[in-house]
């Protein structure tokens, strides 16, 4: 059995090639840098040019957005979106439904609550109760 490809044409009219990933099978850009070990749900999508480190998980009907960074075992829940050239930190959690601006920032180990905003640009830190739930607070 070899590749599958599915072809979108996005809104300027660019013709975008996607593959499933080996890891949950969801779409992923042929441009795009997924390691074997995250998880792509097949409902989820991952934009040319973005890259999801090891160990992370882009749930159920996600969208990572062209040059994003979804970094080592960050997790970004069902229906969110990661806009593009924005980053997730190590650990971090992008809640369900919530939204993360072009070129926002989200800190190692942070946790963005489900329905939340990370405005354009912005940054997302995390909390005390974050940082104790990965032991790196008293």
């Amino acid at each position: 059995m070899g590749i599958s490809y599915v072809e979108f044409e996005d809104e300027a009219g660019i013709l975008r090639r996607y593959r499933k990933h080996v890891n949950g099978r969801g779409l992923v850009a042929t441009t795009a840098k997924v390691d074997p070990t995250a998880f792509v749900d097949p409902t989820a999508y991952v934009d040319p040019g973005a890259q999801v480190q090891r160990g992370a998980v882009i749930s159920h009907g996600a969208w990572i957005e062209q040059d994003a960074i979804v970094a080592e075992k960050a997790t970004i829940g069902v229906n969110a979106h990661v806009g593009r050239g924005a980053v997730v930190g190590r650990f971090a959690v992008v809640g369900p439904y919530a939204a993360v601006g072009a070129n926002a920032r989200v800190q190692n180990g942070a946790r963005v609550p489900r329905e939340a905003h990370v405005a354009e640009g912005g940054e997302h830190r995390a909390s005390g109760d974050d940082l104790r739930r990965l032991g790196l607070a008293a």
